[in-house]
C-alpha cells in the first residue's frame, strides 16, 4: 500500500489544509476588524463618551465615599475596578496621585508646575478637601480589540472544527457501513460482500475480510461436501459389503448343512467363499485408506524431485505387472526436465488402485496406453483403456478412484477422469516446482 493513500497520511493533510485556512481566515478577519474599528473610533464620539461616563461614576464614587485628592488607596480601588482607564490627579498644576504609580506617596510633594494643552480633556472634580483637575485615559480600544480577537479565534477554531469533520466525514461513514457489514456476516450470511473502497488501511481490512470470507465459506462447503461424500461412500459399502457377506453367509449355511451333492460342488462353494472374503477384504481395504485420507488434514509434500525419478521405477514396475497380466502396453513418456513435488507414499498407492483397476476392468484384447502429458503449469502421466464386457463379477464402487483423486487434491494436483462406454481413460496432473531439458522415451 502506498504511503500517500495511508489514513495517516491523509489525516495530516486535511490537518494541513485546515490549519492553512484557519490561518488565513483569521488574518483576513483581524486585518479587517482592525481596518473597521480604527475607523470606528476616529469618526465617532466612543471615546469621549465612555470618559463621560467614568468621570461621572468617579465624581459619585468621591461623593459617596468623602474621598480627599490625596487618598491614593481608594482612587486606586476604583481605578482597578474600571479596569481599563488610568487617571491622574492635579491641584494647583502640581500632580497630587498617577494611578500608573500608587504607591509613589512623595509624588504630592514635587511640585511640577504642570500646564494643561489645548489638546488635553481634563475635568474638574469636587473631593472632599477641595477642587481637583483629573485626566482621564481611557483604553477602550484595547478592550474591544481583545473582544474581537477572541470572537475571531472562536470562529476560526470552530472553522478548523468544520473542516476537519467534513474532511473525514467519508471515512467515518465507511467505518460505520464496515461494521454494519460485518454485523451481518456474525448473523451468519457468508455469501454478503464487504464493501471495499478506496486504497487506505481501511480498504486493505475490507478485503481481508473478504478473504476470510471467502475462506471460512470454502471451508464450511469442504465441510458439508466431505459430510455428504462420507455419507454417500457409506451408503454404498453398505450395499457392497452386505452383497458378499450374504452369499458368504449362504454358502456356509449350505456347508454346515451338508447339503452338498458331491466333492466337486462343494470345493465350488468353498472357492466362491474364498472370493467373497477376498472381495470382502479388498473393500475393507479401501474403507481404511479412504478414511486415513479424509482424516489427514496435511500431507508433507517431499522434493522437488525431477519427473524422471518418481516415476521410472513406478512405470517400470507397472508395466511388468500388467504384461505378467497378459496386457499389451504402449508406453509413450518424455522425461521432460521438470521438478515436482509429492507425497511418495500416496503416488505409490495412487500407482496400485490405478493398475488394480485395469486388472480388474481392461480389455486384455486392446492395448493399454500410458502417455505423458504436459501444460504450462504442471506436468504428469494419462492411462487409457478399452473396457471389457461387465460379468457382473467384478462391479465397481469406485471407493478406489475417490481415493486417488482425493490424494491428488492433498498433492495440489488434479485428477482427471474420462469413462464413457468403450473406453476409459485417467490423467494425473502434478504442480510444475522447476524445469531444465528434456529426452523421449517410447515403448510399444
Amino acid at each position: 500500500m502506498n504511503k500517500r493513500n495511508s489514513i495517516y497520511f491523509r489525516l495530516l493533510k486535511l490537518l494541513v489544509i485546515a490549519m492553512t485556512c484557519t490561518v488565513i481566515v483569521y488574518s483576513g478577519m483581524e486585518a479587517v476588524s482592525a481596518k473597521l474599528l480604527e475607523y470606528y473610533f476616529e469618526h465617532s464620539d466612543y471615546t469621549s463618551r465612555q470618559n463621560d461616563k467614568r468621570i461621572n461614576n468617579l465624581q459619585e464614587y468621591i461623593r459617596d465615599n468623602q474621598i480627599k485628592a490625596s487618598d491614593a488607596e481608594e482612587l486606586t480601588r476604583w481605578v482597578k475596578k474600571q479596569s481599563v482607564v488610568s487617571i491622574q490627579v492635579y491641584r494647583s498644576g502640581m500632580l497630587v496621585y498617577d494611578s500608573n504609580y500608587p504607591e509613589e506617596e512623595a509624588i504630592q510633594e514635587t511640585p511640577s508646575g504642570r500646564e494643561f494643552y489645548d489638546w488635553e480633556t481634563y475635568y474638574i472634580l469636587e473631593f472632599e478637601d477641595g477642587q481637583a483637575e483629573v485626566i482621564l485615559s481611557g483604553f477602550y480600544d484595547y478592550q474591544i480589540y481583545w473582544y474581537v480577537t477572541l470572537i475571531g479565534l472562536l470562529i476560526s477554531f470552530a472553522l478548523f472544527l468544520v473542516i476537519v469533520m467534513l474532511g473525514i466525514r467519508k471515512t467515518m461513514k465507511y467505518i460505520r457501513t464496515l461494521s454494519t457489514e460485518i454485523g451481518i456476516l456474525e448473523g451468519g450470511d457468508l455469501n454478503y460482500e464487504i464493501t471495499v473502497k478506496g486504497k487506505d488501511e481501511l480498504a486493505v481490512l475490507a478485503q481481508s475480510l473478504n478473504s476470510m470470507r471467502e475462506s471460512f465459506k470454502a471451508q464450511i462447503e469442504q465441510d458439508a461436501y466431505l459430510t455428504q461424500a462420507s455419507r454417500k461412500m457409506i451408503t454404498e459399502m453398505s450395499h457392497d459389503l452386505r452383497t458378499p457377506l450374504t452369499s458368504i453367509m449362504l454358502y456356509t449355511e449350505i456347508l454346515l448343512k451338508n447339503k452338498c451333492r458331491d466333492e466337486e460342488q462343494k470345493i465350488s462353494y468353498i472357492q466362491k467363499i474364498n472370493h467373497k472374503a477376498r472381495r470382502l477384504k479388498k473393500l475393507s481395504d479401501h474403507l481404511f485408506e479412504y478414511a486415513l485420507i479424509t482424516g489427514e488434514t496435511e500431507v508433507k509434500l517431499e522434493g522437488p524431485y525431477p519427473v524422471k525419478a518418481v516415476f521410472y521405477d513406478l512405470l517400470s514396475e507397472t508395466v511388468s505387472y500388467l504384461e505378467q497380466e497378459q496386457f499389451h502396453v504402449a508406453l509413450t513418456f518424455t522425461w521432460e526436465s521438470y521438478f515436482i513435488r509429492i507425497n511418495q507414499g500416496y503416488v505409490a498407492r495412487i500407482f496400485d488402485n490405478l493398475t488394480s483397476n485395469i486388472v480388474k476392468y481392461a480389455d486384455r484384447e486392446a492395448p493399454v496406453l500410458i502417455q505423458s502429458v504436459s501444460s504450462q503449469y504442471s506436468v504428469g502421466i494419462a492411462m487409457k483403456n478399452r473396457k471389457k464386457i461387465p460379468d457382473g463379477k467384478n462391479e465397481s464402487n469406485k471407493i478406489g478412484l475417490q481415493n486417488v483423486q482425493k490424494m491428488m487434491e492433498k498433492m495440489g494436483g488434479r485428477f482427471v477422469l474420462e469413462n464413457d462406454e468403450k473406453d476409459f481413460a485417467v490423467t494425473l496432473l502434478f504442480p510444475i516446482a522447476a524445469s531444465k531439458c528434456n529426452k523421449t522415451l517410447s515403448v510399444s
